[in-house]
């Protein structure tokens, strides 16, 4: 019910300010209102054009110059004045509402217009005005894979509303488009993006709190939607649940964490020990798609979350989507488990065993071998030779897979050489401070310092047999030999390879080694997230912060996986950073001009699409032109 009416009033538009009480609660409150004044017969009525709700943040002195530069933004005419920011920004927002509004009101009444019968009109070309752009290339892509997805469903049977949609869908393609933190992705979504006109919305009404919220809210639907992405997805592309990749990776915090209890500081993966860390676990298929997600602290033990990851794929589906209900066709046996040395503890893989699982992982064992005679060739590229021979373990009933890369000897000879190389400059340069005044000479701080440098070059020392020389009279130093011993039962004796184990015995060493190589696609994945998705750094401070924003951004991943799944299917290999240099330049703009009757015309579409995002749009099967034509005159 209206109570009271402010108006601030001027001829044409006018904003009104309305006194309601609620009807739920009585509760009174304000909200203001777009008005113009029109001549119904010999009266004149005052009719809302459009609803600028109870927030309205501008102060009353300020309502004229809103409602005046609306009307000559509609009606294509420039500012006389500069208006503060605000003021423009806030007049090309609510014109830009009315344009649509009143657009698909006369697209409504002219039903029996031709879409496609020309519409030909003179125009005053120096009127042409160019306002409004919007990138909607890489939206349209990823609008179009979350409705594939089917997560508008799930979503909608979970109770979000359409504030809440709205809100996931900017939050995961703001991720894919320009990731970033909650605040660069709602600035996105207000000032550069065209997504809200491609699915209704209108993001620049949309609070930062809305942001914030909907990532805690899809943090706590985790496992459902975790559940019905993956179930989606095989249902999608038909690929069955052979292989089970496990692995982890973690990022660090800008700031203290002091209200983060999963912010630990730990050993980073990026080298950044100076900062806490939060782990991710991922167990990953071997079509690179994420089956579940686990936030740990910095510090946790990797071979401690196996059990609990692996235990939970097994829980029954409760989803209700029939595309899920059909993912029993696929056969329900355990998925061969593939992990790197990290993880493979003799605990996880006794567990393993225990459970009847399959298992291929790297081996941990210290002492590698390599006979090149009963070894045979798993893959060759050019320069690129790997071999691989098997040997069954009697005691363990396992097979030991013992792999030589010509790629990886090089690098690990590489590194041997330079470790060896400063290891005896360091050694040569005590040794010569012998005969120095001033320097190291006697004989107990000389097999200290050795002993620190041992410690030091722990990976090039044990390859060397030092011997220090003594003077009995004066017990100095006198001199430092050195010799290079060799060691046939360490890593360093076989550069280049690696061992493997595994309880798969009936498969030949070519299928095991591709197999194995499975985890570098997960490495991939964790360089996507962190690289072309902003999983790094975390900027939040409360632990449910930092999970909502790491899940929105494997939410993204999903996606990005899923289009890039598809178009390798037709050829097309390049990275998302570099699909999103490809997609990037097709936007939405608004023409304005004026006609020779006095017309003004608002005429807003997508540019048209060049070459190379046709070229992906086919390929995925989405229309080139995203968005309607929308049409007003005045």
């Amino acid at each position: 019910m209206t109570i009271g009416v402010f108006s601030v009033i001027q001829d044409g538009m006018y904003i009104r300010r309305t006194t309601i009480k609620s009807k739920k609660d009585g509760e009174t409150y304000f909200t203001h209102r777009l008005v113009e004044s029109v001549r119904v017969g010999n009266k004149v009525k005052q009719r809302t054009i459009i609803n600028l709700g109870k927030n309205f943040p501008f102060p009353r002195e300020q309502w004229p110059d809103i409602a005046c530069r609306v009307e000559g933004i509609i009606n294509g005419q420039s500012s006389l004045f500069k208006l503060p920011e605000k003021i423009e920004q806030a007049a090309q927002h609510y014109a830009a509402q009315i344009i649509q509004t009143r657009s698909s009101q006369n697209n409504n009444t002219d039903k029996n217009d031709s879409i496609d019968a020309p519409d030909y009109r003179l125009i005053d070309i120096d009127s042409l005005e160019l306002i409004r752009p919007r990138s909607v290339s890489i939206e349209h892509v990823s609008h179009e894979t979350f409705l594939k997805l089917q997560l508008d469903k799930i979503f909608e049977g979970l109770g979000y509303n359409n504030h809440q949609i709205a809100a996931a869908i900017g939050s995961i393609v703001g991720r894919m488009a320009v990731p970033g933190s909650e605040l660069s992705t709602h600035y996105w979504l207000q000032n550069r993006s065209g997504l809200g006109e491609l699915i209704g919305y209108d993001y620049e009404s949309m609070s930062l709190k809305r942001i914030y919220e909907i990532s805690d809210r899809i943090y706590k639907d985790k496992e459902a939607i975790e559940r019905h992405l993956y179930n989606r997805e095989r249902f999608l592309f038909g690929f069955e649940e052979i292989i089970t990749l496990y692995d982890l990776t973690n990022t660090f915090f800008e700031g203290s964490c002091k209200y983060n209890e999963l912010g630990k500081h730990g050993k980073s993966k990026e080298k950044r020990s100076d900062c806490p860390l939060v782990t991710l676990a991922l167990v990953l298929d071997s079509s690179g798609f994420p089956r579940r997600s686990k936030i740990f602290s910095g510090n946790v033990s990797e071979p401690s979350t196996l059990e609990e990851m692996i235990s939970s794929l097994n829980k029954p589906s409760e989803s209700s989507l029939e595309d899920d209900k059909q993912m029993s066709v696929f056969d329900k046996k355990k998925p061969v488990v593939v992990m790197d040395a990290g993880i493979a503890t003799n605990d996880n893989v006794q567990w393993l065993q225990a459970n009847h699982y399959r298992y291929l992982v790297v081996s941990r064992k210290r002492y590698r071998e390599f006979d090149h005679d009963k070894a045979v060739e798993v893959k060759r590229d050019k320069d690129y030779i790997v071999k691989a021979y098997k040997k069954y373990v009697k005691e363990t009933e396992e097979t030991e897979i013992y792999c030589h890369s010509s790629e990886r000897e090089k690098k690990d000879q590489s590194i041997q050489n330079r470790f060896s190389e400063r290891f005896e400059a360091d050694l040569k340069s005590l040794n010569d401070g012998l005969n120095q005044k001033g320097r190291l000479k006697i004989y107990e701080k000389v097999v200290e310092k050795v002993g620190r440098l041992k410690q030091k070059y722990t990976k090039a020392a044990k390859n060397y047999e030092i011997t220090i020389h003594k003077d009995k009279g004066s017990k100095k130093a006198t001199k430092i030999t050195w010799k290079i011993k060799k060691n046939s039962d360490s890593s360093d004796s076989n550069p280049g390879v690696y061992c493997l184990r595994t309880n798969l015995n009936d498969l030949d060493e070519t299928i095991l080694w591709r197999t194995y190589t499975m985890l570098t696609d997960l490495e991939a994945v964790f360089r996507s997230l962190k690289s072309e998705l902003g999983l790094r750094p975390v900027f939040h401070q409360i632990t449910r912060r930092v999970k909502g924003h790491l899940f929105i951004t494997l939410l993204a991943y999903h996606h990005v996986h899923t289009i890039r799944f598809r178009l390798k299917e037709n050829g097309i290999h390049t990275s998302w950073s570099d699909l999103r240099k490809e997609l990037d330049g097709q936007n939405r703009t608004t023409a304005v001009m004026r006609s020779k009757n006095g017309e003004t015309i608002h005429v807003r579409k997508s540019t048209k699409a060049e070459s190379r995002q046709l070229k992906i749009y086919d390929a995925l099967g989405v229309p080139h032109s995203p968005g309607k034509v929308v049409k007003y005159e005045v």
